[in-house]
């Protein structure tokens, strides 16, 4: 080869090295865009109750099954940041606003008493109600078909429940006259539930005691009111207060051989005795729909907020066993779950 050949040969080598040694390098430059783009693209959804974990951990599971049927993992395809108020309701609004910072895509809230502190804190990011005993009432929604805002979900609104359990103790207890009721008086949707019992309450001549329960520092004391004025029954209305502490509340029930009814599930399986109500396992579920409806690009304004459709009645034989009571066969043949 001659040697002006040779060179322009090395040359021709030399700068296909360089030029690959360049494409290679703009390349792996280019992977670092990307790859943050795509972490980037992994939603972040904030999920805050006002309860212990304890007292939904049921519910959160039914959640994250659906979720996973969606096709999501959770930490790869999405993230979702757990937050509790543990019965201290007045932190909410900090647990809001803390989210809100990390530019959460959508909050999901477990309850009205998370809904508020959230519509407060953003007009922007779509807010997800788990359950809301009066979605329009309180002011969430301009209707069940049409929201309207950035808030959408489901709504547990079901106050005729509470006259439902109290024709469940009845049936139960054919003599029952006295029966404590146990609720949140700044809990939305308490009154209508009052209301309803009072109302089966009259039609069964039975008198009602309200013991008002806002603080955990009261669940004792209205245990203690309702064994001075003789109940033979107690009714819980629910609330996050109540919820949050099931455990003592099914303890205490028990101490005081007293049958009592719960508004949620939680309850029974903590040993209480007996539920009757909307299956909030369910709503859960659901929620996860709206949560990937709304990742999908849909605008909450869009999304009619749906309603319990599942209602559930459990009972615990062995709560019934540990203050002397028989459970008719026609009751538990009708128990949706019976524990043995």
């Amino acid at each position: 080869m001659k040697t002006g050949n040779r060179h322009e040969a090395t040359a021709n080598s030399k700068r296909a090295k360089t030029l690959g040694v360049a494409l290679c390098a703009a390349l792996l430059a280019l992977s670092f865009p990307v790859k943050a783009q795509q972490t980037a693209k992994v939603p972040r959804i904030a999920y805050i109750a006002g309860s212990f974990p304890s007292a939904v951990s049921t519910r959160v599971d039914a959640f994250r099954q659906r979720l996973r049927e969606l096709g999501y993992e959770e930490g790869k395809t999405i993230v979702v940041e757990y937050r509790y108020a543990e019965g201290k309701l007045e932190r909410l609004p900090a647990i809001v606003d803390e989210l809100v910072r990390l530019k959460a895509n959508i909050i999901l809230s477990a309850g009205p008493a998370v809904t508020r502190p959230a519509k407060e804190a953003t007009k922007t990011i779509p807010i997800v109600m788990m359950q809301d005993d009066d979605p329009v009432g309180n002011g969430f929604v301009a209707s069940l078909a049409r929201p309207g805002g950035n808030i959408t979900g489901l709504s547990s609104l079901a106050p005729e429940m509470s006259g439902k359990r109290l024709e469940l103790l009845k049936e139960l207890i054919p003599h029952l006259s006295r029966v404590a009721v146990l609720g949140t008086s700044t809990q939305p949707g308490n009154a209508q539930g009052l209301r309803e019992t009072e109302l089966a309450a009259a039609a069964y001549k039975i008198q009602v005691q309200y013991q008002d329960v806002r603080g955990l520092s009261d669940i004792e004391p209205a245990f203690r009111a309702a064994s001075q004025w003789r109940a033979e029954a107690v009714l819980i209305l629910g609330g996050p207060v109540l919820n949050s502490d099931r455990t003592r509340i099914v303890d205490l029930a028990v101490k005081n051989r007293l049958p009592a009814t719960y508004n949620v599930p939680d309850f029974v399986e903590a040993g209480g005795l007996m539920n009757y109500g909307v299956s909030f396992a369910d709503l859960y579920r659901r929620a996860a729909t709206y949560v990937d409806k709304i990742l999908r690009g849909a605008k909450p304004a869009d999304l009619p907020v749906e309603q319990a459709t599942k209602f559930e009645l459990m009972i615990n034989l062995k709560a019934a066993k540990q203050i002397g009571l028989t459970i008719p066969p026609n009751m538990l043949a009708r128990a949706d779950k019976v524990i043995k």
